[in-house]
């Protein structure tokens, strides 16, 4: 989009998370919360992006991408004040300010094309996304004028009885016209002890000089929710997780019970593939097509299961390669392995990958048959076609040959 910067305040402490994790950096679905704004920005085309940081802005620096340009709010004094140190980076700029924040992670692109769309063809000074919820505690309400128009938005902590009833709210996404905001910024005053600087008072200022507030009202709410809490947060997660589902099922992945799923962000599974009842599969997981996982599967970061593996109950899986036809259909740890082409895995098996200093790789060639509750003290190679008797513990940097047998504590060759 031409013409339209977007400032994502990111600044604040967040205290209510009761994290010492600053609050923009706790994940959703595997992934940081400022992530999904960040992305939601790039998915508008708006090239230019300044991101407000200051509660720890040192560790949410990591996760901002390169073109990414940062203002650094040093004493937290509120939203207006966050903008503020924006502004300093936008000396030339003249058209659209659009403002969003790090804890808005579900607002999807549709939603705010509709709202610039609205400001930019109606020529509004500012237009706020506004919804009306049942419950709007916490949320600053919309006051209207005789006329309808907006006069003002009111904090709750500073409304009246009859204010809070109203069940408008702001949602806190706005856009401005950039030249109107700065003379309005300009008059914002502090409130409370803290002496906080709100950017909603630049719509009672705006509103008093005679320019027109515009809104567009979303209907959908879910969009809407701030995460200011554990609790937020886990109903953000729950959302994040639905629509997560959602995209999988519509590209031809079978999800046998989807309450009892949990697919994180950025997560590849073939068409065809099935996915079984109370399993967990972390963000960058790579499912291949025709696979079976679950139930009771957990599939953590680095795992990649090519076409046609079956990997069954009560099995966990990290930074591991599973070639294609490979069964792995009951309990068992593997971890930091390459396995080969249709390998049977037993039950029980365990791949001890860690030796307290380092992880070490286990290695299985293609058509390895591996017997119950076999143990590989890593790092090890299985050849192609060998087998291991049920219970045999395979020790450290052994090397067994293409069809070779063995058995026993520690595993010997059996001729």
């Amino acid at each position: 989009m031409k013409n339209i910067c977007c400032v994502i305040l990111a600044a604040g402490e967040g205290t209510r998370m009761k994290s010492r994790v600053p609050k923009v950096l706790h994940p959703i679905c595997g992934r940081p919360m400022i992530a999904y704004t960040i992305d939601l920005v790039k998915k508008l085309g708006i090239k230019n992006t300044i991101v407000v940081l200051g509660h720890k802005e040192r560790e949410i620096r990591k996760y901002l991408p390169p073109n990414i340009k940062i203002a650094v709010q040093k004493k937290l004094l509120g939203t207006a004040d966050a903008l503020k140190s924006a502004l300093s980076l936008l000396k030339g700029f003249k058209g659209t300010l659009l403002v969003l924040y790090a804890d808005n992670p579900l607002l999807t692109p549709e939603t705010v094309k509709g709202l610039l769309k609205h400001h930019r063809e109606n020529n509004f000074s500012a237009t706020l996304l506004t919804a009306n919820l049942e419950n709007p505690s916490g949320y600053g309400r919309i006051l209207r004028d005789k006329y309808n128009c907006v006069r003002k938005i009111v904090e709750e902590g500073e409304a009246n009885d009859f204010e809070k009833e109203i069940k408008e709210i702001n949602t806190g996404i706005m856009c401005f016209a950039k030249d109107k905001l700065i003379s309005a910024i300009a008059k914002i005053r502090a409130h409370n002890k803290k002496k906080e600087y709100y950017l909603t008072d630049a719509v009672e200022i705006l509103y008093k000089k005679g320019e027109i507030i515009g809104t567009l009202k979303t209907k959908q709410t879910d969009e809407v929710w701030g995460v200011n809490s554990q609790e937020d947060l886990a109903k953000a997660n729950n959302v994040m997780r639905q629509r997560i589902l959602k995209i999988h099922l519509e590209r031809g992945v079978g999800i046998k019970d989807p309450a009892t799923t949990f697919i994180d962000w950025d997560v590849k599974i073939g068409q065809d593939s099935v996915i079984y009842p109370f399993t967990v599969i972390e963000s960058g997981v790579k499912i291949g097509r025709r696979c079976l996982v679950g139930p009771f599967c957990h599939l953590r970061e680095g795992t990649i299961l090519k076409d046609d593996v079956v990997a069954g109950n009560f099995l966990e899986i990290v930074r591991s390669h599973i070639l294609d036809k490979t069964l792995l259909k009951h309990f068992g740890y593997i971890g930091d392995s390459r396995i080969g082409k249709k390998v049977n895995i037993g039950a029980g098996t365990v791949t001890a990958n860690f030796d307290g200093g380092r992880k070490n790789r286990t290695i299985i060639k293609d058509r390895a048959f591996i017997g119950s509750d076999t143990v590989f003290i890593a790092p090890v190679k299985i050849g192609k076609g060998a087998i291991t008797g049920a219970g045999c513990v395979i020790t450290k940097n052994s090397n067994i040959g293409d069809k070779v047998t063995v058995a026993g504590v520690p595993a010997k060759i059996l001729r």
